[in-house]
């Protein structure tokens, strides 16, 4: 064979290696997308690249899948769902203790599910990989937590907060005969 037919099958082989490397990257980027939805802009964001958002989002799966995450029991369901009623009725005369119980509430589903409880940004990374459309909620309720015990925030973003954590509440509670599939508001 000529040496300009060598070149031009080198070049052909070159050309459909980068095709299908493209094709590759973007079905891994349209699948993290779909599977991570608003967080996947959120850490794109974060990142300040997508490769390298995209390579975090595959570690935080990769990390996910190294954990026994489990369904909460009927029994599980039916006790929380008590304690939340519980939390939620007090938030009126002691917002700040109902919102610190529903902090504390999330996470002890969040373990007994089996979420590791040892830092806040890795919960949350974790969560996201279960909850993507719900973990903003947790963030934002954290933070308005927070914000309050330094003395930054009001009784309103108090109730923002407890709003954020019920969403993420019910979602992480799972499915139940019981329950309506719709949250309602702290009032």
């Amino acid at each position: 064979m000529e040496a300009w037919a060598w070149i031009i099958v080198a070049v052909a082989v070159v050309l459909a290696i980068v095709a299908v490397w493209r094709i590759v990257a973007e079905r891994r980027t349209a699948r993290l997308r779909r599977d991570f939805g608003p967080e996947y802009e959120r850490t794109v964001a974060e990142e300040g690249d997508r490769r390298d958002a995209e390579r975090a989002l595959r570690d935080r799966e990769a990390r996910r899948d190294r954990l026994e995450i489990r369904p909460l029991s009927a029994e599980s369901r039916a006790r929380y769902a008590d304690e939340w009623q519980d939390v939620q009725a007090r938030f009126v005369d002691e917002p700040a203790g109902a919102v610190g119980d529903a902090d504390r509430l999330v996470g002890a589903v969040m373990r007994e599910r089996g979420y590791p409880m040892d830092d806040f940004d890795a919960q949350a990374e974790l969560v996201s990989v279960d909850h993507p459309r719900v973990v903003e909620h947790y963030r934002a309720g954290h933070a308005a937590f927070a914000a309050y015990d330094r003395g930054e925030s009001s009784t309103e973003d108090l109730r923002q907060a407890m709003v954020h954590y019920r969403v993420l509440f019910e979602d992480l509670l799972g499915p139940s005969s019981d329950r309506t599939d719709t949250i309602q508001e702290v009032r």
